[in-house]
């Protein structure tokens, strides 16, 4: 006899299927039975791995009847002789096709059992069955997923292919994400019978589809994700969906991901409970599942784990942007894949401009701000520290505030005082002062001193009638804040920020839960923030042991109005001879008297000519119009 050919396995699966379907026609009287079983024997030799109808039988454990079953039904697509010879066999010739009855009379070893509806031929929907005219005499089809793959071809079934997406290995991940998925190997392969669900919770999403994917790898399972919304609610839909996914999961080797969303969480429980296989679900909270489950809580890094992201990201260019790098740890909150496609922007053998390449890692880090836009303004920071007016003593205390933010990562992480706790690690200030006196000129200089984000939060779009509702918003507001590093402005804080009330009715209560909830919020809140308020006293007491700086703002005296009159106009505009020592003499804000320059510089372009005292009179007693209280004499004399 002549050895066995070195085959390809898809050549030698596809003369394996020839043969079987010769023996098949010898069992319907065409050719020698005994010479077709030996040359199916033969053709089995010559694979390298079993055939795929022999993967079949043994992943859903058929029978042989329910084997050979199987390769009757396919021969009927795959073989024309075979199809006419059912059609004569059945003493119908125009219908050249295999049903049950015919199988049981020519196949050896049948049984009823092998088409009920538990058994399974029907259970994973390998065939399906023309009731219409009779179980026995209804026509059989091999569904199409299942005819590929005994002819060779293994691919994801087109039904699941728009719900299902395939996530490739992870790329850079944080240590603790990857202790993670190694201990939930470690736990898997200790479990004996039906695996328990993998719960994934916590505030890094693509954190939580790396450690998925890297767990998947580690057991050899290729992942598919599928997103919770896309579960159906009904039951027999949800049926459908879960015997063509275990029917898929066999086939691929593969195991699911369930991208969780509220919505979702009712089918998603009853769905996932019912997977056998590797099953992972990911989201912020857990659900509750029935069953076994193992949970682990896949969070983003602290500073220090951001720090080695940013250095494994950006290769060799760390050292030459070592500042930038403890700078963007301490600042933002970042997932693995965020980083690493930020760093990706960067020349890693040559980062020829560091300050532009700094400039842009932070652009990209702090993103478009999306999260915060439907609840908060953004301020493009344009002051500097020469447009703030300030005494000696507040402008220390707002330099000692960008020290504080720009020095993080040394003394929390470095020097271990995160280690004594985690709750007062952020910056939160109080700017107290009247109106205009430069409070939120002050979070301009500092966004912009430190390269941060400025968002002056929407009260309106905060604040819910509605029980829990305001609660709510502002952990979207913190959240998506401590995620692109945001500078938070909360202007007018005394609105939110009230004292809480002696409990007279429910009112009382929610509305005391809200300024609670908002304590425990700022204490938390690692990044930084600055309340402002016209009124210190109508702040709760409890805010005071929260707030790292209490910065007041005084109404400015002579010399100060004199030096803001001196840079309050732009270096384009026209003026004329300004008297700047009369003009500090009106008792102003900063805020009243950037008013009044520009309420005077549409005077003097209205005229076609340069700003002159005549105009900033004029606008002086415009802008006091606003308050009901003209200017004294004293306080203009001269101006003309």
């Amino acid at each position: 006899m002549n050895a066995p050919l070195d085959l390809d396995w898809t050549t030698a699966n596809q003369r394996l299927l020839v043969a079987e379907f010769a023996r098949l026609r010898a069992r319907l009287g065409e050719g020698e039975l005994a010479e077709a079983e030996q040359q199916c024997a033969q053709a089995a030799q010559c694979l390298p791995s079993p055939a795929a109808i022999d993967t079949l039988a043994t992943l859903f454990e058929l029978s042989d009847f329910e084997r050979d079953l199987l390769l009757l039904v396919a021969g009927v697509d795959m073989d024309a002789r075979l199809a006419a010879l059912c059609g004569e066999a059945a003493g119908q010739p125009q219908r050249p096709w295999a049903s049950f009855g015919l199988a049981l009379a020519v196949l050896p070893e049948p049984h009823w059992s092998a088409l009920t509806p538990v058994a399974p031929l029907r259970r994973w929907r390998l065939i399906e069955v023309d009731e219409a005219a009779g179980l026995t005499a209804g026509r059989l089809r091999l569904d199409e997923r299942v005819l590929h793959f005994i002819a060779g071809l293994n691919y994801l079934d087109h039904r699941l292919a728009a719900l299902l997406e395939a996530l490739p290995p992870a790329g850079l991940m944080a240590d603790a994400h990857q202790d993670i998925a190694e201990q939930a190997a470690d736990q898997l392969a200790e479990q004996s019978g039906r695996l328990p669900v993998v719960m994934l919770s916590g505030d890094d999403p693509d954190g939580q589809r790396d450690v998925a994917a890297t767990l998947a790898q580690t057991l050899g399972v290729v992942l598919f994700r599928l997103r919770a919304a896309e579960i159906p609610a009904a039951a027999h839909e949800q049926a459908s969906l879960l015997s063509l996914w275990q029917r898929e999961a066999a086939l691929l080797g593969a195991g699911l991901l369930v991208a969780q969303d509220d919505a979702a969480a009712a089918p998603l429980a009853r769905f996932v409970a019912q997977i056998d296989g590797l099953v992972i679900v990911s989201g912020a909270c857990a659900p509750r599942i029935d069953g076994a489950s193992l949970h682990f809580t896949v969070d983003k890094c602290d500073a220090p784990g951001q720090r080695r992201l940013w250095q494994a990201a950006l290769g060799e260019a760390a050292d030459a942007l070592a500042s930038t790098v403890d700078s963007l740890a301490s600042q933002y909150r970042l997932g693995a894949r965020h980083i690493a496609a930020t760093a990706r922007r960067i020349d890693p053998a040559d980062p020829a401009d560091p300050a532009a390449a700094a400039a842009m890692l932070h652009r990209l880090s702090r993103g478009d701000g999306s999260a915060l836009s439907d609840m908060a303004q953004p301020i493009v920071p344009r002051a500097t520290w020469d447009d703030l007016m300030l005494p000696e003593a507040p402008r220390r205390t707002l330099q000692q505030i960008a020290v504080h933010a720009r020095h993080r990562i040394t003394v929390h992480h470095d020097w271990g005082f995160a280690g004594k706790g985690t709750r007062g690690l952020g910056i939160a200030t109080l700017f107290s002062g009247d109106s205009g006196t430069g409070k939120t000129l002050a979070a301009e200089v500092l966004a912009g001193e430190l390269g941060l984000a400025l968002y002056r939060i929407d009260l309106s779009a905060v604040i819910s009638k509605y029980i829990g509702e305001t609660e709510k918003n502002l952990r979207k507001v913190f959240d998506a804040a401590e995620d692109i590093g945001a500078l938070l402005l909360f202007d007018e804080a005394d609105a939110l920020f009230g004292k809480r009330s002696e409990v007279k009715d429910s009112h009382d209560r929610y509305a005391n839960i809200e300024v609670s909830y908002l304590l425990q919020r700022m204490e938390a809140y690692r990044g930084l923030a600055i309340l402002t308020t016209n009124h210190k006293a109508a702040l709760d007491a409890a805010f005071q042991r929260r707030l790292r700086f209490v910065v007041h703002f005084p109404y400015p005296d002579a010399v100060q109005r004199e030096a803001i009159w001196r840079c309050i106009f732009p270096a384009a505009t026209p003026l004329g001879e300004l008297d700047y020592a009369k003009l500090a003499r009106l008792n102003a804000t900063g805020g009243n008297i950037r008013n009044i320059a520009l309420s005077a510089a549409f005077l003097a372009a209205e005229a076609g000519t340069p700003v002159s005292m005549a105009h900033l009179l004029r606008a002086t007693h415009l802008e006091a119009a606003k308050r009901e209280k003209s200017p004294t004499d004293a306080e203009t004399r001269g101006w003309l």
